[in-house]
């Protein structure tokens, strides 16, 4: 069974920094790019950051929105992905999930909320 659990979510002042935990299993970083997903409130999921498989390089890309802000990156031994997010705004809040690149329905877990107060 494949799951993917997002933590480390919470309520930071805008301009702080705060980084969120992926725990991957029964997904393999060899096979499967994987990325970062967010959705704020009334709007719909958005792919913020990914990684791509080790098998393909493990490059990472980022949305416009994030870039130069954010950081993607993964501890391959401890199957865990990370988000460092930095220069926090109030657009950033939202519910973070993180899941294969493109996505996978079942894959889908409860995300993790970030709320940054302004």
């Amino acid at each position: 069974e494949v799951q993917l659990q997002a933590s480390g979510g919470g309520l930071v002042q805008a301009g702080g920094s705060l980084r969120l935990s992926c725990v991957v299993s029964g997904l393999s970083f060899d096979d499967y790019a994987i990325g970062w997903f967010r959705q704020a409130p009334g709007k719909q999921r958005e792919l913020i950051a990914r990684i791509q498989s080790i098998q393909t390089g493990g490059s990472t890309e980022y949305g416009d929105s994030v870039k130069g802000r954010f950081t993607i990156s993964r501890d391959n031994a401890k199957n865990t992905m990370y988000l460092q997010m930095s220069s926090l705004r109030a657009e950033d809040t939202a519910v973070y999930f993180c899941n294969a690149v493109p996505p996978r329905a079942a894959y889908w877990g409860q995300g993790t909320q970030v709320t940054v107060s302004s």
